[in-house]
């Protein structure tokens, strides 16, 4: 059993403190391009997370619809990108898995299930959620102060009003400024926090510090990086989501790379590669439809590359 020393610190969280490195601007724009090329050398694993992310980014939008919350859409569509980092855990081990070399497909991004640091990024992920219902609370509680107790009917008038009312403009200019403050703080939180507890077992505490140090030491660097990760979910969700499809998994692949840029390596504290999936994963119900999912995809590939060449 995993002990709350170690998940709060890790390993070799006294012995290897993570050596921070100075970003450029340059930096976020080459860690975007490598991750866009990672995205498209393995593109099985990352596009079904991308759709994932749609479906669900769809239904809470439903929800929200049948349930009177409309108020609370634009808080969750944009919110739950506050976990977005933990949903890319996959994408960061196969990142890691292509850097060295390695032939990658799409059940390697469950090995992360076999990782000493598995704790240690729950504990992260949970984390996340709570900055997630915080948001939503805070939104909820602007919106009662400008508009009252009782949820918008109707979709299109409560649109209406927001955008041509003092009332809704004030929810606009309040909401959007809060919930920036709720996302620089998620970004500031995890900027480099999973990709670094999954390449080394510092745990909790350490990747936290470590990420906060990051942020604090390439401000500018940061905040073109939120820019970029904005804009790009902003893009993605336009038609109706699913161009999350795509801009998820670009965007984790990215940040992994954007993780070996801010981080110098020390490859004697880096945690080994894991081997293959342990077939016991494949008792359960759901990871045995994902699986059985991601190897039809890679047949039709091979299928289409050998048709190819």
């Amino acid at each position: 059993m995993t002990s709350a020393f170690h998940v709060y610190f890790g390993q070799d969280a006294v012995a290897a403190t993570p050596r921070v490195r100075r970003l450029s601007i340059g930096d976020c724009f080459a860690a975007l391009k490598e991750g866009i090329d990672d995205f498209f050398a393995m593109p099985t694993y990352p596009i079904f997370v991308g759709l994932f992310y749609a479906v669900a980014g769809i239904a809470l939008f439903a929800m929200t619809s049948f349930a009177h919350a409309l108020h609370l859409a634009f808080p969750l569509a944009a919110g739950f990108a506050l976990i977005g980092p933990f949903v890319a855990i996959g994408l960061y081990e196969m990142s890691r898995r292509r850097e060295r070399g390695l032939a990658v497909g799409g059940r390697d991004a469950f090995t992360i299930l076999r990782s000493p640091a598995l704790p240690s990024i729950l504990a992260l992920g949970v984390l996340l959620l709570a900055i997630f219902a915080a948001w939503l609370f805070a939104a909820e509680l602007i919106y009662v102060r400008l508009y009252g107790p009782e949820p918008p009917a109707a979709a299109i008038p409560f649109v209406q009003d927001v955008a041509t009312t003092a009332r809704g403009w004030a929810l606009i200019v309040v909401g959007g400024l809060v919930g920036f403050c709720f996302a620089a703080l998620a970004l500031a939180l995890s900027v480099v926090s999973f990709p670094l507890m999954l390449d080394r077992d510092v745990g909790l505490v350490p990747a936290l510090e470590t990420s906060l140090r990051v942020t604090r030491s390439n401000p500018l660097a940061v905040a073109l990086w939120g820019l970029i990760v904005a804009s790009a979910l902003i893009l993605g969700s336009l038609p109706v989501f699913f161009g999350l499809a795509v801009v998820i998994p670009v965007l984790g692949h990215a940040t992994w790379r954007l993780y070996r840029k801010a981080i110098e390596r020390d490859p004697a504290h880096e945690l080994p590669i894991e081997g293959p999936v342990n077939p016991d994963l494949t008792r359960n119900p759901v990871l045995r439809f994902v699986f059985i999912f991601l190897d039809m995809i890679g047949v039709l590939r091979d299928e289409k590359e050998t048709r190819q060449t």
